[in-house]
């Protein structure tokens, strides 16, 4: 396989992986939005249709490089429970950072406008995931430079940046 063979595989994975994230994603806003308080729920529904265009966007890239878009999943597993207001933001503020961090890999992985693209993306999940915690980490998408992995001995966390759970 050539240097330019790897390199556009490379992408293409990192395009599923940030696919397979928003398929969650908008999985997982139909569970805020059916939890979230009224004061905010105009934010969840945009949200909401903002992962939705940005799933319809991969699944045309990988297209363009030759790839089938991975398909949703019928149902996802939730990292907890939401059965209120309050679990419903911290699933929101969730959602937001792992699709972070697959961004994060997706701009590591591409070149040219799919990286603007990329690093637009990671740029809108950091602020959501801000808007909805009420904080924001010093590196979004970077598991390795969050406060909370690198109080532990310096260790990062090695959780995959992507995951089938909403």
């Amino acid at each position: 396989m050539s240097d330019g063979e790897k390199t556009k595989q490379a992408e293409l994975t990192a395009l599923q992986a940030a696919l397979a994230a928003e398929h969650a994603a908008v999985y997982g806003y139909g569970v805020v939005g059916g939890r979230i308080g009224t004061p905010r729920r105009g934010e969840a529904r945009s949200a909401y249709d903002a992962h939705r265009a940005a799933r319809d966007t991969l699944a045309r890239s990988v297209r363009d490089l030759g790839g089938e878009p991975v398909a949703a999943s019928p149902a996802y597993a939730l990292p907890f429970s939401v059965a209120d207001s309050s679990a419903a933001l911290r699933l929101a503020t969730e959602l937001e950072e792992r699709l972070a961090g697959v961004y994060a890999d997706l701009v590591r992985a591409s070149s040219g406008p799919r990286r603007t693209i990329a690093t637009a993306s990671l740029r809108e999940s950091a602020v959501r995931a801000a808007r909805w915690s009420g904080h924001a980490p010093a590196f979004p998408g970077l598991a390795e430079r969050t406060d909370d992995t690198m109080g532990r001995a310096g260790a990062a966390d090695t959780t995959p940046s992507g995951s089938p759970t909403a």
